[in-house]
């Protein structure tokens, strides 16, 4: 993983969210938090969800709500099992 795909990892990791979990915020307010110009953090950021660090929870006309993959980030995202009764 670069640096860039690894600030914007964090940067969605790090970043206050929505109850389902994805960042409610622009690309171009994103892109200005860590740096880059909105071309390189598309690009950097389209990276990362192929590879499966970032997925959409949805989606507003053409504008994509991302999240971290849970599994990626370490999260349990197992249920455990109880007996029936």
């Amino acid at each position: 993983m670069t640096t860039a795909q690894r600030s914007v990892v964090m940067l969605y990791a790090l970043h206050p969210d929505h109850r389902s979990g994805a960042v409610l915020e622009t690309a171009l307010n994103l892109a200005k938090r860590v740096g880059m110009a909105p071309p390189v953090f598309s690009r950097t950021r389209q990276q990362i969800i192929e590879v499966g660090w970032l997925k959409e929870t949805g989606r507003l006309g053409h504008i994509k709500y991302l999240r971290p993959d849970p599994r990626r980030m370490g999260e349990n995202v197992a249920i455990p099992l109880r007996r029936a009764t």
